[in-house]
């Protein structure tokens, strides 16, 4: 006859929240890197839906910049194999670049509101794609020695329609991340 042994498990609330701003992060990079592989290129250009997510991240847990620091690499890490460019090794700097844009707006916690509605994650998504997209559109000249034209009227209009589609889809996506992921928590939706 065997002899069974109870398990005593004691959850104490409020414990447990130390790492949950990874596991937010994780998922959120999780979900960009399967759209950006799945999602088809439009005139040879693959949307980086990586912008929108780590955006919608760094909203949600409020990092340092330290830690969004931490996020841009990992998200340039993640783009070196998920990205369809022809230089993706620019996404290291890109994303880094994008993930502190994002931080800094966080941590000097404006208040920008249409009405009733937070516009936080439209600016973060807007401004963290520029500089993001700048970046990366710089790098990539510079590695590859693209002609100017190229650089000006290929790929810099190219960032800006993706500062704008992340700008509509970082606003769009922050109301459901966040009943989500905060719900109970101590975020506040600003």
């Amino acid at each position: 006859m065997e002899v069974q042994e109870k398990t005593t498990v004691t959850i104490v609330e409020g414990t447990g929240s130390k790492f949950r701003w990874i596991a937010i992060t994780a998922l959120l990079l999780a979900i960009g890197s399967i759209l950006r592989i799945v999602s088809p290129s439009i005139v040879g250009i693959t949307p980086n839906w990586s912008i929108a997510m780590y955006c919608l991240a760094i909203i949600l847990v409020r990092p340092s910049i330290t830690k969004a620091v931490g996020i841009g690499l990992v998200a340039g890490a993640i783009g070196l194999i998920t990205s369809k460019s022809i230089f993706p090794y620019g996404n290291l700097a890109s994303e880094l670049v994008g993930a502190v844009v994002c931080a800094s707006i966080i941590n000097i916690k404006p208040r920008l509101q249409v009405g009733k509605i937070n516009i936080i994650p439209a600016v973060c998504g807007l401004l963290s794609t520029v500089a993001s997209g700048f970046t990366f559109v710089t790098v990539a000249k510079l590695a590859l020695s693209l002609p100017m034209k190229v650089y000006l009227y290929g790929m810099l209009p190219v960032v800006g329609t993706m500062a704008l589609v992340n700008m509509v889809v970082t606003q769009l996506l922050y109301f459901p991340a966040y009943k989500i992921f905060t719900k109970g928590d101590e975020y506040d939706s600003h």
